[in-house]
């Protein structure tokens, strides 16, 4: 393995090889026309990091493993090596599957890669489709989101490593389980981050909130620009990687003619075709333009598809009565139908919390599978106060309803780890960063919750939990892993199951084409979902009688009577769509 580095501004840069505790030698690189840096060839498992003009030694921009951590020396890692057992995967197509988000170390105990592939037999029993890691880029400590990662091309070294995350994926395709990566390429963490001692991989032209940008679109962007799409092109190569998540693509700012997310979007695609396989690309972004998935050829960013937060919002804010910070601008079952006909509620309308008219509208005509919508996440969890799930606070049957129209809507489902059975666990911010750093980020967090009006919402006083405290990481692993624990968790679960079996009705394009979606209520709070299928929700304390089509599912009590059906409190049944 030859060892090279991007490093077009320097004068010199030599090549530090061998581990830090241990004997090092140094060895020169030549500098190409092309601003790359080229030394000797290396084995697979040599430890090496590079100085710039004196300055270091520092670790590999471009480094796939970090086992002494974020500030330690890189070390070689040939992914030819692993033995792939998945030669029969033909891929699978993020539109319309149901996708899974869990973080890597709160799965189960040990919070490992291998760990968890205990776990996939699971998720694929219980009709996952995609499973998605939150990022396992290294960062600084043990625990964290990891979306302040800081070494994009390695994986974490609590998590496993390289070769774990090789192992994940092999054994998830075996199981028939396609993988999805969350990557972040709007920023890296401020600690261990040492890009911009290597050249103009940030520019200070635009400012994002992590201060300067990524160079997408300055002088010398070509070498970023590379290194976002090769370190995309690789997770689907080398680690056999079936769909990455784009973690807030609006902050990554690209004036140029030509987006970077575009350019990222025609290599994936050339590179899908090479393979013979599908490959994804799904962003989470604010704008609420449908430009994000509308193919390059047509002047979009040409996106599989991205997370939609509106729904989100509109859900939550109507089943919970919730209405501070951003939920201001939902809560009526007005807006739940909108996001459901349209897609977006702001679509070129007034945002109260922005103060401003956002987003844009989306033609009847594009797939609403494009749309990655959930009842929960990790954002939506994990930065409440106190990382308290939906689950902790609303009733059964509304979670039930939850469940009904995010599984049976139009959209791509995607659901957060545990909520398929009702985990009430909650899942929190937590973080293990090395002083000064640790106290400031605590500090942060609960400055950012000051004023914010969740003593109300929580009808006490709220201690923000410390995200450097470990017990803050350990309260929020899931409570037995994957699995009922209670009774009310074993009807949550028999409930996801059923409307797993019926999401197979609702999957074709044209069930929806004949039967549009919309919600409405019935009355005050008996929500009814129309489409393929309809889902009756009674979230009222009293019992409530409606005319129905055939009965295929029921959560909670109901009664056949001639032509309808009467509800009990806290009920949900799926049906036939009235004639």
């Amino acid at each position: 393995m030859r060892l090279a580095v991007w490093a077009p501004t320097a004068n010199a840069v030599v090549a530090v090889i061998g581990p830090a505790d241990g004997e090092r030698v140094k060895a020169r690189m030549e500098r190409g026309d092309d601003g790359w840096w080229r030394g000797p060839d290396v084995p697979h498992g040599t430890d090496y990091a590079y100085e710039v003009e004196g300055d270091g030694p520092w670790p590999d921009p471009r480094s796939a493993w970090q086992p002494a951590g974020v500030h330690g020396p890189s070390r070689t890692f040939d992914a030819s090596r692993h033995a792939w057992r998945d030669g029969d995967w033909t891929g699978v197509d993020a539109l319309g599957a149901v996708f899974y988000e869990l973080h890597v170390g709160t799965l189960t105990p040990t919070g490992t890669l291998d760990a968890a592939i205990a776990q996939l037999a699971d998720l694929k029993a219980i009709g996952v489709d995609i499973v998605e890691l939150m990022p396992v880029a290294p960062f600084p400590g043990r625990h964290g989101w990891g979306y302040d990662g800081v070494s994009l091309y390695g994986v974490h070294e609590a998590y496993g490593g390289p070769e774990a995350l090789q192992r994940f994926v092999d054994a998830a395709h075996r199981r028939g389980l396609g993988v999805c990566l969350d990557v972040v390429y709007n920023h890296l963490g401020p600690d261990g981050n040492y890009l911009s001692k290597f050249g103009p991989y940030f520019t200070d032209a635009h400012d994002t909130p992590w201060g300067w940008a990524v160079n997408v679109d300055q002088a010398d962007s070509e070498g970023m620009r590379r290194f976002i799409c090769d370190n995309a092109l690789r997770w689907f190569e080398d680690f056999h990687i079936d769909c990455l998540r784009l973690d807030a693509v609006h902050e990554i700012r690209d004036d140029s003619d030509r987006h970077i997310l575009a350019q990222l979007s025609d290599e994936t695609a050339h590179l899908s075709e090479r393979l013979g396989r599908p490959l994804s690309l799904v962003a989470e972004s604010d704008l609420n333009d449908a430009r994000m998935v509308t193919p390059t050829a047509e002047g979009g960013l040409g996106m599989t598809a991205q997370w939609n937060d509106d729904v989100h919002h509109a859900l939550h804010a109507y089943l919970t009565g919730e209405r501070h910070g951003y939920y201001v601008d939902f809560g009526p079952i007005e807006v739940l139908d909108k996001t459901f006909r349209e897609v977006f509620w702001h679509n070129g309308t007034h945002s109260p919390f922005r103060g401003k008219t956002w987003g844009a509208p989306v033609a009847p005509e594009v797939d609403r599978r494009r749309f990655v919508v959930c009842a929960s996440n990790h954002d939506q969890v994990g930065n409440r106060a106190i990382g308290d799930r939906p689950a902790s606070t609303l009733s059964p049957g509304a979670q039930a309803a939850s469940l009904a129209l995010v599984l049976l809507s139009p959209f791509t489902p995607m659901i957060f780890m545990g909520e398929e059975y009702g985990e009430t666990r909650p899942f929190m911010f937590f973080t293990d960063h090395d002083e000064p750093l640790g106290s400031a980020v605590s500090e942060g967090r609960m400055t950012e919750f000051a004023g914010h009006g969740w003593e109300a919402l929580y009808r006490g006083d709220v201690q923000v939990p410390d995200p450097q405290d470990r017990l803050t990481f350990l309260r929020s692993k899931l409570g037995s892993g994957l699995g009922a624990t209670t009774a009310t968790n074993d009807v949550i679960a028999a409930w996801f199951s059923e409307l797993i079996a019926l999401r197979g009705r609702i999957a074709p394009r044209a069930a929806w084409q004949a039967h549009p979606a919309g919600v409405a209520e019935l009355a005050p709070r008996v929500l009814a979902m129309n489409g393929p299928l309809r889902v009756i929700a009674n979230l009222t304390e009293q019992p409530f009688e409606v005319e129905v089509g055939q009965v295929l599912a029921v959560f909670g009590e109901s009664s056949d009577t001639s032509g309808s059906v009467r509800l009990a409190p806290d009920t949900v049944v799926v049906t036939e769509p009235l004639p």
